[in-house]
């Protein structure tokens, strides 16, 4: 990659080279162990004139989300969030919503139940059936300026599109912004969640690089983006989703930035990311990560003590590929989403079965790779204290938890 993807500058400065790994949601059968496996470097850059983050586009969306091994709606904490978003939203009876990337329903289930007229967008067949199973009206594409446009003649104009965890997955940015715009009335509103790159990079949640994330959002370069796509950024909402996000209100009319989106304009400041000089320590940082966590698993496999993991969600499959960690030092992990059981991790090929084999198996340690849903994770494996068992968190920094 040597231009920046949203502004077009060549002045490009490397953040954190995470060498070469699968993508992350390519998950193996059984029959496919002993087939060539296809990895693509995964080294993040920063352009150093509008500071938009970004990973050479070297998978397409197509070949990721044609079929999707993600379903939203097995995180609860995460369909109460969508619910809590749609109680707030201020829906009129007569309001029409459109939702991008809607995965499984796991939104507009919640628009459906009020009674409001809905549509989700969504590129993945798998998923999309699932939220028709759902009620929810679905429409198989990916979003470009002609669908939106083609939606709009057919529904009319959206009061509220919704597109949450997708702006960070599409290459082309400005395209993408253009089909929001073509989706959303004059007078409507675009709400957009993606993870923050601040809070990712305080926090060190460099597991959440992977292929299929093309960029990582400050408040500045996704208000740059918006615009070159015709929206305007009015208002920023700090979220704990994902281990920090942020949900940015744009609209087609240009209005002043309310007080919070301007305080978050100065924490990125504040933190060096409107300069190159605020990324120069994070690959130091990362390698700390690596070395506490591959340090922690060799001692436990060194005093014979047995180690399996929770979740096998995207940013797992960075962690494990990044530290090298194999089946000898994390025997299986275990997900709620049947579609990967019996399946294995892309590139270090870690069996995955359904959540019940950690009862039955009592191991000493249960390494959690969806960190970020720690607070709802913490209640569902409370079972694992029965035996002694322990919860480890490889992500701000090791942390082991009875």
């Amino acid at each position: 990659m040597t231009t920046c993807r949203l502004c077009g500058s060549g002045d490009l400065a490397g953040v954190v080279d995470l060498g070469a790994t699968p993508p992350c949601e390519l998950f193996l059968t059984a029959d496919r162990l002993d087939a060539p496996e296809p990895t693509y470097p995964l080294h993040l850059r920063v352009c150093t004139e509008c500071w938009l983050a970004q990973v050479p586009p070297l998978i397409t969306p197509e070949e990721t989300f044609t079929e999707y091994a993600y379903f939203s709606s097995y995180s609860t904490s995460w369909v109460e969030h969508a619910r809590r978003f749609v109680d707030g939203a201020g829906l009129r009876p007569d309001s029409f919503v459109v939702e991008v990337a809607s995965n499984d329903g796991y939104l507009l289930q919640h628009v459906v139940e009020r009674g409001v007229r809905c549509l989700g967008i969504e590129p993945s067949a798998n998923v999309g059936a699932a939220a028709r199973d759902k009620g929810v009206p679905t429409l198989t594409e990916f979003l470009s300026p002609a669908v939106g446009q083609r939606v709009r003649a057919e529904h009319g104009p959206a009061d509220l599109v919704v597109a949450n965890n997708v702006y960070a997955h599409i290459p082309d940015v400005v395209g993408f912004t253009k089909g929001l715009r073509a989706l959303v009335a004059d007078d409507g509103r675009v709400s957009i969640e993606v993870q923050h790159l601040l809070t990712l990079m305080e926090l060190n949640q460099f597991d959440t690089i992977y292929h299929e994330h093309f960029q990582y959002y400050t408040v500045a370069s996704a208000r740059r983006a918006l615009a070159g796509g015709g929206l305007h950024l009015v208002d920023v909402e700090p979220l704990p989703t994902h281990g920090g996000s942020i949900r940015l209100w744009a609209q087609p009319e240009e209005a002043p930035m309310t007080q919070r989106a301007l305080d978050l304009l100065s924490r990125e400041k504040a933190a060096g990311l409107h300069e190159l000089a605020g990324y120069q320590d994070f690959a130091r940082r990362v390698a700390r990560v690596r070395r506490d966590l591959l340090r922690f698993l060799i001692d436990a496999a060194d005093a014979g003590k047995s180690v399996v993991g929770y979740g096998a969600p995207g940013k797992g499959n960075t962690l494990l590929n990044h530290c090298g960690i194999r089946p000898d030092l994390l025997a299986y992990t275990v997900d709620r989403n049947p579609y990967k059981h019996g399946r294995f991790t892309p590139g270090a090929r870690i069996p995955i079965h359904p959540p019940e084999r950690i009862a039955a198996d009592r191991p000493d340690y249960v390494l959690v790779l969806p960190w970020n849903l720690r607070e709802e994770l913490v209640e569902q494996l409370s079972y694992v204290r029965e035996w002694g068992g322990r919860l480890v968190f490889p992500i701000p920094s090791l942390e082991v938890v009875a």
